[in-house]
């Protein structure tokens, strides 16, 4: 019987999670799509649309826009970090109905995924407030990628050596055991404020692991719909192979050199 109410209960995750990962899929890419239009059709996009006020360079921010930009970043990060944190959100479920709190573990397995999200809304504003600073400097492409090769490179080198540091490495361990995690956060909160709270804490793990990887999204460019799919296939195979650990040593190196690459060549050009 239990073992059939816990199918019961992972399919529902599933397609909530699924259907989540895909509405904030469907509206980043619609964005994308916007986005890359030719400069001349960008110019005649009609004041106070949601494409005119995420247009780097065309008018200065106002409250609406920075709105805008915010919310773009919030449910792009959604998109991203939903598929990494599913196996957790599922496992919290499971020890949930296995504990038998309450007769249904939903409401605290939706805060659990709520809390998670939260912190990466308080990253999304970061990153909101540093695409405006980027603006403002006038280094930002239509495709919201740095135009400055300097930038760029100090970006990919420090995004590398993070790679390599033992916060990274503390912070990837939790995200790659979930339970482990749990047990020592309380494990599972029958209240939806308790599970809001632990979620929320793993939540600042994971932008402790991946804060830099994020930040690469100025290089590549935040609405370059294939660089943002690479990064969340790279956060999701660091979190999920056995070998994570080891791969975010490799990218780490991988994106050192690149940088070099990209200095030197500023450098030479």
């Amino acid at each position: 019987m239990l073992d059939t109410v816990l199918r019961r209960d992972r399919t529902i995750v599933i397609v909530a999670l699924a259907t989540l990962t895909g509405l904030a899929w469907a509206y980043t890419l619609w964005l994308a799509r916007h986005m890359s239009m030719p400069a001349a059709a960008m110019s005649r996009v009609p004041d106070g649309s949601v494409v005119s006020m995420l247009a780097p360079g065309f008018k200065s921010w106002t409250a609406i826009d920075f709105l805008y930009v915010f919310v773009m970043w919030a449910v792009m990060m959604v998109g991203m970090m939903t598929p990494s944190v599913s196996p957790t959100v599922l496992l919290y479920a499971r020890v949930g109905r296995e504990a038998r709190a309450q007769g249904t573990p939903f409401a605290a397995t939706g805060a659990f995924g709520g809390g998670y999200l939260l912190a990466w809304t308080f990253f999304s504003l970061i990153a909101t407030l540093s695409q405006w600073l980027l603006e403002r400097a006038a280094i930002l492409t239509p495709m919201m990628a740095t135009a400055s090769r300097e930038l760029g490179s100090l970006v990919l080198i420090a995004a590398g050596l993070f790679q390599w540091t033992p916060l990274k490495q503390a912070c990837l361990a939790y995200c790659q055991s979930p339970l482990i995690f749990i047990e020592r956060h309380g494990g599972f909160q029958p209240s939806a404020s308790g599970s809001l709270v632990i979620g929320f804490r793993h939540g600042l793990y994971c932008v402790g692991c991946c804060w830099a990887l994020m930040a690469l999204l100025f290089v590549g460019g935040v609405m370059n719909v294939l660089w943002i799919a690479l990064l969340t296939i790279l956060v999701l195979l660091e979190k999920m192979i056995p070998g994570g650990r080891v791969l975010a040593r490799v990218v780490g190196v991988g994106l050192i050199l690149w940088g070099v690459s990209l200095a030197l060549t500023s450098v030479a050009g």
